[in-house]
């Protein structure tokens, strides 16, 4: 009898670790009950962290999985876990179930088979997604399914409109405004908006902008960036530390135009001035904008890695973070103000009034400008921008 039952309970543990990708929704509902996902994500932000303390309550009151927020500053780091365990074939059984991630990470984790499978066009709310390159395409990467649209993102910029009512629109304005006295400073790289601030100069100045979209290695990297490292050492001796010192962060960076240190600050999200502003972090005179000739957007993903324990878990809270109630939340500057990644004409309309109800403030980007956009280079320009930035101003 008690070898029945061993049996029994080893086939059940074997179909559960046996789930497929592609599974009914129906089985991945069923075995994601009682899961618990461990959910590898930037821990950085008061306001996602509440989003994601909301996540949990729903996804546990609606399929009775548990979500825990594993906070990382840089998940960099869990891909390089995640690549040990490969090489030491602990191919089950991992500690991470979800992971927030895009551009150079996920070129990694799918070039070394750190990824579990196509799983995103299998979840229920996938119909909603917008088709558009940025969300097939991670850093010029094929997304292939491995991992699912969570937001959109936009390079943007942050002033005081009543100290600087005319902010330069075009790289080449920004360094004839600090040239003339304009205070300025960018993060520096590897932070993620240092490094973005470089690929948008970059896309601006070179005279072979194509290059960009194809692996690093295929380009001549002297060639390609030498007009951005002439246009760094003219810049860097007139920005807020002289470039020796550098703000941590693109949160830094609104600190600092706050503090009025700055008359620019930086950021990836269209509406973080409104939630800014409405959290007293910023005057409301602030406004955000963007480079006449566009600026870098793209789009972040959660992936589920080759070794998750709650895979069904983790497809189940992939699943209800693409949900309309889910996005319209997240986009609201009050809970966060993280751009949707669903096409809200696919939407029911209630699902379409929800989204239009949302007041993004005059603060944010206005909605028009989003379409703006200027591709991510190829993931592979990261790394190499930011070695070399390092071998040249890290000192």
């Amino acid at each position: 009898m008690k070898t029945l039952l061993a049996a029994a309970i080893a086939a059940v543990a074997l179909n559960a670790s046996a789930l497929e990708p592609d599974a009914s929704w129906a089985e991945v509902t069923a075995e994601a009950r009682g899961q618990s996902v461990f959910f590898n994500a930037w821990g950085g932000s008061d306001l996602i962290n509440d989003y994601l303390m909301w996540v949990g309550e729903r996804v546990q009151a609606e399929y009775g999985v548990t979500l825990e927020h594993v906070k990382v500053g840089d998940i960099a780091e869990i891909v390089t876990q995640l690549e040990s365990a490969k090489a030491v074939g602990r191919d089950r059984d991992g500690n991470v179930d979800l992971m927030w991630i895009n551009g150079e990470n996920f070129a990694n984790l799918k070039a070394n088979g750190l990824t579990w499978g196509a799983f995103a066009g299998n979840l229920p709310n996938a119909q909603w997604v917008a088709d558009k390159p940025s969300i097939a395409y991670d850093f010029s990467v094929p997304v292939d399914g491995l991992e699912s649209p969570w937001g959109g993102a936009q390079l943007v910029f942050i002033h005081d409109s009543a100290l600087t009512p005319q902010p330069p629109r075009s790289s080449a304005a920004l360094k004839t405004f600090v040239e003339n006295g304009g205070r300025f400073s960018y993060p520096a790289p590897p932070a993620f908006h240092g490094t973005t601030f470089l690929k948008q100069v970059l896309a601006e100045v070179t005279t072979d902008a194509d290059a960009l979209l194809n692996p690093v290695a295929d380009a001549d990297f002297d060639a390609v960036t030498a007009p951005l490292w002439s246009y760094l050492d003219a810049v860097h001796p007139l920005l807020r530390g002289q470039g020796k010192v550098w703000p941590a962060s693109g949160e830094e960076t609104r600190q600092l135009l706050d503090d009025g240190e700055v008359d620019i600050a930086i950021s990836f999200n269209p509406n973080e001035a409104s939630a800014a502003v409405r959290n007293g972090q910023l005057p409301d005179s602030a406004r955000t904008y963007i480079f006449d000739g566009g600026t870098i957007g793209n789009t972040h993903f959660v992936s589920i890695p080759f070794n998750a324990k709650a895979k069904a878990g983790a497809m189940v809270v992939a699943d209800f973070l693409l949900s309309p109630e889910a996005q319209a939340r997240k986009a609201d500057p009050t809970f966060w103000g993280d751009p949707t990644v669903l096409d809200l004409a696919k939407l029911p309309a209630a699902e379409q009034a929800t989204f239009a109800a949302i007041d993004i403030g005059q603060w944010a980007l206005p909605i028009a400008q989003l379409a703006n956009t200027r591709s991510e280079p190829h993931a592979s320009w990261a790394g190499a921008l930011e070695a070399a930035w390092a071998e040249r101003y890290a000192r």
